[in-house]
């Protein structure tokens, strides 16, 4: 693995370049820029994954893992994708399993991987690949950069084909829970769907009916975020005061999900890229004290 420290926090990165880390990295996360962990340097461990602290599957993985989507939401409208073969964007080429009733981790196979150039410096690593595949031609500049107790994800995708580039990112972080439940507090007028966990009020706090069992109890749902809002939240953590999240982009749309290990806000970015041009966004998290 590949490491940033300061004084109050470690991060622990899954290296792309590295075999030994290969076996936690899939076709559903970019590789690179996967953060697995980060320490405070006094109280342990800050973040978590569905399983944790079990060693998860690669699917489910752990951490702040990042994703370009190959399919949208439903899994069924392609994007990054020609006939049988398609790309997962940071990760490499890609084959669907013949086999409709295939699980979600099965449901695709990850072939050749992306190869990647790594740059680390003291308080941040870049990585760097290119990919031509499936009609799918890009350019991927990601950097992790530790600042205090901020960590932010910066990405830079260039379209270097000759046709647009269509396709959905987010980012997946798995966020410690208190005792199985969480409070947050999301941009007020944000609303849930009934179900049976979460709760958000006009102020925008989500707070939890019931706290979680064991798996494989979890919930999914959708946000309904303001408009034109890049989305800014924080909630409470079992060591901290408290951790913050922001994007940089307006969410085409936001799941919450959450098990009784972890819980995530995914917000949705889609991306129609021309050819020859160039997109930025970062995603942000704050560990305070």
């Amino acid at each position: 693995m590949l490491r940033l420290s300061n004084r109050e926090l470690t991060l622990d990165l899954l290296d792309p370049t590295d075999a030994a880390d290969h076996q936690r990295q899939g076709w559903r996360y970019c590789h690179g820029g996967y953060v697995w962990q980060i320490t405070d340097a006094k109280l342990g461990p800050l973040i978590t994954g569905p399983s944790f602290p079990a060693e998860p599957g690669v699917y489910d993985g752990q951490g702040l893992p990042e994703s370009f989507r190959h399919t949208r939401r439903d899994n069924i409208s392609r994007l990054t994708w020609k006939g049988d073969a398609g790309v997962a964007i940071g990760a490499g080429k890609i084959t669907a399993n013949p086999d409709p009733k295939a699980s979600a981790p099965d449901s695709v196979r990850l072939g050749e991987r992306c190869q990647w150039t790594v740059t680390p410096a003291a308080d941040h690593v870049i990585f760097q690949t290119r990919q031509n595949s499936a009609g799918v031609s890009y350019e991927l500049t990601r950097k992790i950069e530790l600042t205090g107790r901020t960590v932010t994800s910066f990405t830079q995708l260039t379209n270097v084909g000759d046709t647009p580039l269509a396709l959905q990112w987010f980012p997946h972080p798995f966020w410690a829970l208190t005792e199985q439940r969480a409070k947050m507090q999301l941009p007020a007028g944000t609303t849930v769907p009934e179900n049976s966990v979460f709760t958000i009020a006009a102020d925008g706090s989500l707070t939890f009916k019931r706290p979680f069992g064991p798996k494989p109890d979890n919930q999914f749902a959708l946000l309904t975020l303001p408009p034109k809002t890049p989305l800014s939240l924080s909630l409470n953590h079992p060591k901290l005061a408290r951790v913050t999240f922001a994007v940089s982009y307006v969410p085409e749309e936001c799941p919450i999900w959450g098990n009784g290990h972890t819980l995530s806000v995914e917000p949705y970015l889609g991306l129609t890229i021309p050819p020859g041009e160039t997109r930025h966004w970062f995603a942000r998290h704050g560990f305070e004290k």
